[in-house]
């Protein structure tokens, strides 16, 4: 349960007595789909970690409020730190992907006692949600008006398309959080962090930039990815398995 009485889905990997990774999803995507299917919980355990997923506020089997005002950056990382005590959690790592490590970024500045290293897949600088339109958005829910704007239409067409989605949830969620806390480079997380982000993803530059201004920071440019596909990358996998065990 969430300290605003949301009722968050969580799953369990590995040996209970191993070294903890909690694992962070992306926007529209949830823990099942962005780390098990795509063999994260599998190498993970196997390097000898447990793994905590879950799927955050507005995503997968958790509760999907409609409501704008019950997301914010604020609230998602206290999300993960009522996973962390719910679990009796100290210290673990983290592993992000988009909205995920941007949270998991937050996190490690807000909780660095709790948080011993991190991976960050896909983050960029600034507020990429910005550029969406929600009027659009609602329009093409609501009556199925076609959506103009290419970043709306590529977001909604990718929620739409997996099942379970909400996408007035998701389109709340995106409201709630837009203009708000970002990342800042002058104020980076201390911890080790690993950021990794596709060579097809436009975001890559800012990605590499906010990596740059890390003290333990290193970067890994996934070959061959965009911002969708980075996620199902064996080579980013195991270079943040590596890196992980390295760090713990």
């Amino acid at each position: 349960m969430t300290s605003d009485g949301l009722r968050l889905a969580t799953y369990d990997f590995g040996d209970q007595d191993a070294p903890a990774a909690v694992a962070l999803h992306g926007f529209a995507s949830s823990a099942l789909l962005n780390w098990q299917q795509t063999g994260w919980t599998r190498d993970l355990t196997r390097a000898g970690f447990r793994v905590i997923a879950y799927d955050q506020r507005g995503h997968g089997a958790s509760d999907k409020p409609e409501d704008p005002s019950r997301y914010s950056m604020e609230q998602l990382v206290t999300d993960l730190l009522a996973v962390l005590d719910g679990y009796l959690l100290d210290e673990v790592a983290l592993v992000g992907y988009s909205l995920g490590a941007r949270v998991a970024w937050h996190a490690s500045v807000d909780l660095p006692t709790r948080v011993g290293s991190a991976v960050l897949g896909g983050i960029p600088g600034g507020d990429p949600l910005t550029r969406f339109r929600l009027e659009e958005a609602r329009r093409f829910i609501a009556d199925g008006t076609p959506v103009d704007d290419r970043l709306t239409h590529t977001y909604l067409s990718m929620a739409a398309g997996l099942p379970g989605n909400d996408l007035t949830a998701l389109v709340a969620l995106v409201e709630g959080m837009r203009g708000g806390r970002q990342p800042d480079p002058s104020d980076p997380p201390q911890q080790p962090l690993l950021f990794a982000t596709g060579s097809d993803d436009p975001i890559l530059d800012a990605s590499r930039a906010l990596a740059a201004a890390v003290p333990h920071g290193q970067f890994f440019e996934i070959p061959g990815r965009n911002h969708f596909t980075a996620p199902t990358s064996r080579p980013f996998r195991d270079r943040a398995v590596q890196f992980l065990a390295a760090a713990r």
